[in-house]
């Protein structure tokens, strides 16, 4: 028997949109902004939700969530609600800005259309290319639906190991990246010849079906980690000409598919000089290497970079603190969308954690003046002391990764030509405070923020044929954690350069 059909009306959207009784909010509301950065497990809030008219379930977990006043004036958490009956919601609209890449690249004429997809953990992009010329006919992006599950890449595994949550997972994505891709043969009739994807070891272990508990536990190595080929009909793509879809390969344990097209993006496999890589996203990699040798290796450094596991962090989209500066001796903020502060994305915090330390208010330790416990920015966002601390880690672990690589290189920071910092948190960062923080201790000579590698990668990738055993010959993968000297640099990358660094 069809359930019957319930209408919600979106506030201040404007919208009004018909689900089936007793369909889960988080499925709903999604794509219209609101965030599950826990996976739904209600314990961060940031799905919270007003009921205008009609009623919304409250159950144990919001009652322990919620204060009194909260569930009075009618909030509750999307995660934990179905929606039996019509309802009007109050949800704030969040636009995020999702990294595409609008550079040239040089080709091999081919014919036909190519499609270059990159499949981030919390964001999606996707291009239409002429294969005649290089010319991008059309640009999908959104945000990753599997998010709907966990924030970052291991709440994100964790839910594929429940029950069918791999199944899922797969599915999501699979159904998001094929309507993208219909919508975008729209606009040429010409024949599609092949699809390329790259994203990190999750993204393509779910995409692909493979097992993600290895990579759930030490020593993070995955049991395959090699270029898939599909047919569209094998996903479910009801696409003209029945395409070919290549999976790139990842590089070793959390060093996925995204670097290997980063590496074509920048050069690196062809390049004289020995230059860096580094990805700041949802994971933080690093690569660097030449022609002749190249060494990867990921870090657990992503979360606080994009906002997680901050007490009011958030992805880089309406209501943001984004950038901080200090203008006559005070603190001055820049909020994406010029509106009123919900929260601080993972630029700002940098800029606001730098700003402080200039201006006397967090130590070169990391501890705050005066033995407090919050530092207050603009009303009604804060930073804690334990945000402060997750910044420490997430740097000192991409500044271990780059001493410990080089070190394995015989070289010094000095040595390299260049240092590529990729992903949309590399390419909106301000290298000055990343810089005052030891994030990046690299001369402002050789950073170069270069955008959204890994689609331009995933682009140069449609116009060859191999399967890149000549570039991942030359690759090899480090586990950080296994090597003897890790510890003790990690800790002494924990503290803030106590002057800035020149």
């Amino acid at each position: 028997m069809r359930k019957s059909s319930i209408e919600i009306r979106l506030e201040p959207l404007g919208k009004t949109i018909h689900v089936e009784s007793g369909a889960s909010l988080k499925n709903v509301l999604w794509d219209f902004g609101v965030e599950f950065p826990c996976g739904g497990e209600g314990l961060c809030k940031r799905c919270l939700v007003k009921v205008v008219s009609g009623n919304l379930e409250l159950n144990d977990v919001q009652r322990q969530k919620l204060t009194k006043e909260e569930i009075e004036n009618g909030f509750r958490l999307a995660c934990q609600c179905r929606i039996f009956e019509s309802a009007t919601l109050e949800l704030s609209q969040f636009e995020t800005s999702i990294l595409s890449d609008e550079i040239g690249i040089q080709v091999k004429p081919a014919d036909g259309l190519g499609v270059a997809i990159d499949l981030g953990t919390t964001t999606l992009v996707a291009q239409l290319l002429d294969l005649r010329n290089g010319n991008i006919l059309g640009v999908r992006s959104a945000l990753n639906p599997q998010a709907q599950h966990g924030a970052d890449i291991m709440s994100r595994i964790n839910f594929a190991l429940k029950e069918s949550g791999a199944a899922i997972l797969q599915r999501l994505i699979r159904e998001k990246l094929g309507v993208m891709i219909c919508e975008l043969l729209s606009v040429s009739n010409l024949s599609l010849k092949k699809i390329v994807i790259v994203g990190n070891t999750a993204m393509h272990h779910l995409f692909n079906g493979i097992d993600v508990l290895p990579l759930s536990r030490y020593p993070f190595q995955p049991e395959r980690d090699g270029e898939f080929v599909w047919k569209a009909s094998d996903l479910g793509w009801d696409l003209r000409d029945d395409p070919k879809i290549v999976f790139l390969s990842c590089l070793g344990g959390f060093v996925g598919s995204d670097l290997l097209a980063g590496i074509l993006a920048v050069g690196m496999s062809e390049s004289e000089d020995t230059i860096g890589l580094i990805d700041l996203g949802t994971n933080g990699e690093v690569v660097i290497g030449n022609k002749s040798r190249i060494l990867c290796s990921s870090t657990a450094a992503g979360p606080a970079f994009e906002g997680a596991k901050i007490s009011q962090g958030m992805r880089a989209s309406t209501g943001a603190i984004s950038k901080v500066k200090i203008r006559d001796g005070k603190m001055a903020y820049e909020i994406i969308g010029n509106g009123s502060p919900k929260g601080i994305c993972g630029s700002g915090l940098v800029d606001a954690v730098a700003c402080e330390l200039k201006l006397g208010q967090i130590a070169s330790s990391g501890r705050l003046s005066d033995s407090r416990k919050v530092l207050e920015l603009i009303p009604p966002v804060s930073i804690t002391q334990n945000d402060i601390r997750e910044l420490q880690l997430a740097k000192a672990a991409i500044a271990a990764g780059v001493e410990i690589l080089l070190k394995r290189m015989a070289l010094q920071k000095s040595d390299l030509r260049k240092v590529h910092l990729a992903g949309a948190f590399g390419n909106y960062i301000n290298l000055t405070g990343a810089k005052r923080i030891g994030l990046l201790n690299f001369d402002d000579s050789v950073l170069i923020q270069s955008g959204n590698t890994a689609l331009r990668g995933a682009k140069l990738a449609l116009f060859r044929d191999d399967n890149y055993d000549e570039i991942l010959r030359k690759v090899e993968h480090v586990p950080l954690a296994a090597d003897p000297e890790f510890q003790d640099i990690f800790v002494d990358q924990m503290n803030f350069p106590p002057t800035v660094y020149r």
